[in-house]
């Protein structure tokens, strides 16, 4: 008898760890480009910010 074919590997995909791991690296982006943003401010908060004192008017 024929056995059936069968691929070598099973490639079983956990959907709840797929999402969970997924937010879990968005959340990690978002946090190191936060990081990055306050480090800049702490840096130079001058350069973050602009007012209407520093704008030019040209009439």
């Amino acid at each position: 008898m024929d056995q059936p074919i069968s691929a070598p590997f099973k490639l079983e995909v956990d959907v709840d760890l797929g999402f969970a791991l997924f937010f879990f690296f968005l959340l990690c982006f978002f946090l190191i480009v936060s990081m990055v943003r306050c480090v800049q401010m702490v840096i130079d908060p001058y350069s973050a910010t602009t007012t209407y004192q520093e704008e030019q008017i040209n009439s």
